[in-house]
Formats: structure tokens, C-alpha cells, sequence
């Protein structure tokens, strides 16, 4: 959807996503609706990066199709919400590539 992966492509892990947070957007409160609406928890950055990624984990059994479509169309559902500078629906397509 556009977002951009803080860690370079060679140093990234497959089961940990760092996500920077569009410009103009609470990623407090994002994280918050995606909990109370979806019953999606995503970390906040730590230390220097607090405000300003998301950490996004998807590991072992839950990273199915099923949850990782269910994450990324929730952000993409919040993150509208705020017209925050995103491409719908390019993340269902990538996700749907990805797993073939």
C-alpha cells in the first residue's frame, strides 16, 4: 500500500515488519482502533523510533493467508480513514501473489 519498510531489504526478518508511519498520522491511535475494531495488536517503535513506525509481527501459524490479509486490510481500512497518502488495495494483491 505504499508504506514504507524501515530496514533495508537484506537485513529485514521475514516475521518482524518495521513500518514507518505516514506523515500527519497518530500511529497511537491507529494502533488503538485496529485493537478495538479488528482485534489486531501491531507494536509501537521503541526508543528513537517512538511515534514513528509500527513493529508488525507475523510468525509461525499466524502468518496464514488468512491473518496476513486480515492485517493488512485493516490498516489499509484505519489508515483511510485519516486519507493518510496510501494505495488501496495493492496490499491484497501482493499478499495474494505471495502466496501463490
Amino acid at each position: 500500500m505504499g508504506l514504507a519498510l524501515i530496514v533495508d531489504e537484506a537485513d529485514r526478518l521475514p516475521q518482524l515488519n518495521l513500518v514507518g508511519v505516514p506523515e500527519g498520522i497518530d500511529e497511537a491511535q491507529v494502533r488503538a482502533q485496529l485493537l478495538d475494531q479488528f482485534d489486531l495488536e501491531i507494536g509501537a517503535g521503541l526508543g528513537a523510533l517512538a511515534g514513528k513506525v509500527w513493529r508488525i509481527g507475523l510468525m509461525g501459524y499466524a502468518s496464514n493467508p488468512k491473518n496476513v490479509l486480515l492485517c493488512a486490510n485493516a490498516l489499509e481500512a484505519v489508515l483511510s480513514q485519516y486519507n493518510a497518502p496510501i494505495h488501496k488495495g495493492l496490499a491484497t494483491g501482493a499478499i495474494e501473489r505471495a502466496y501463490g
